[in-house]
């Protein structure tokens, strides 16, 4: 396992982590067995694969993913040298609900101190200052180590930063070949000033794998709800993955390890795939050891520019008309 350089963390943050949306929230469609037996093997062996980072979020599954990483935790060695990270669903986060909700996410992780709580999303109306006024209490009180965010924009997480008087050490947004947008200023700046980013959604959630066509298409509510997977989607998507898959083949790899590889291929950067097997887990962190050329890297940047999909208010009708089919 590779580990992020360049950052002042208490613990290593491994390149790639673990992402537990899927614990506990039925919308992924894995079911009770895998909530109550395959979660905790996923969890075990990504600590014997040297991954330190799991990531939840108190709105998963309504706090259930928190209370099964918790479980499986404990069950596969405790939290030493693990980053146990989660989120505050920034509703109405005054200052003490703040607080509050913290303490709420460590009771049900199991944990004294979360190692990285972060704001889930940025309120349009409550401004940071209040927020970061009940992370500084939490801190203070050891409920947590670092604060980080998600879903901010560059400019809005200096600022949290200036309000919490302090590093806020990550920002958790999407980023994949398909969503590049944090290469422009959001990573330069990371590397820079020794911060992360944490990239949510590194395969497009399952999107680059290359296992959906336009005659394959998900079923699941998660998946099914994204305008990249309508069929006209899927088909302009066709020249990117021929090419993700030369790649893999060099590499003797899957697409699913090139396009992590991809995403990590930058410094200061922690991709969380889920898992919905231990097989998929295995695969995923196998994917911190390949190594792509830069030319590799730029081949598959160019090919990924050109993919341009039907989104925003074009794509509504079209996934309303293509989930009724289903």
């Amino acid at each position: 396992m590779r580990f992020v350089e360049n950052v002042a963390t208490e613990k290593p943050l491994s390149v790639i982590g673990l992402g537990t949306w899927q614990f506990g929230s039925k919308e992924w469609g894995y079911g009770g067995s895998y909530d109550d037996a395959e979660a905790g093997r996923i969890v075990k062996r990504a600590r014997e694969l040297g991954v330190t980072v799991f990531d939840t979020a108190e709105v998963y599954g309504f706090g259930r993913s928190e209370t099964i990483l918790g479980k499986a935790l404990e069950a596969s060695g405790g939290t030493e040298g693990i980053v146990v990270a989660s989120k505050i669903f920034p509703v109405f986060p005054i200052a003490p609900v703040v607080t509050s909700r913290g303490v709420g996410s460590a009771q049900r992780l199991g944990v004294k101190s979360i190692d990285l709580y972060q704001v889930h999303q940025a309120n349009p109306v409550v401004p940071d200052s209040t927020i970061m006024k009940g992370m500084r209490s939490l801190r203070d009180v050891g409920v947590i180590r670092d604060v980080g965010v998600s879903n901010y924009s560059l400019d809005r997480w200096q600022l949290a930063e200036k309000d919490y008087g302090s590093v806020v050490l990550s920002n958790q947004v999407q980023f994949n070949l398909l969503q590049r947008k944090p290469l422009a200023s959001m990573l330069p700046w990371a590397q820079s000033s020794g911060h992360i980013v944490i990239a949510y959604s590194p395969l497009a959630q399952g999107l680059l794998s290359g296992k959906y066509t336009s005659a394959n298409r998900p079923t699941n509510g998660v998946r099914s709800a994204n305008p990249l997977f309508l069929p006209e989607n899927l088909d302009a998507l066709a020249p990117l993955l021929k090419i993700v898959r030369e790649i893999a083949d060099v590499h003797g790899a899957t697409s699913s390890q090139i396009g992590l590889a991809w995403v990590i291929h930058q410094p200061n950067v922690v991709a969380i795939p889920g898992a919905s097997s231990v097989e998929q887990l295995e695969s995923n962190v196998a994917a911190a050891d390949i190594r792509l050329t830069d030319e590799e890297y730029s081949r598959l940047t160019t090919a990924a520019e050109k993919f341009h999909p039907v989104t925003g208010l074009k794509a509504i009708p079209k996934i309303v008309a293509s989930r009724w089919k289903h």
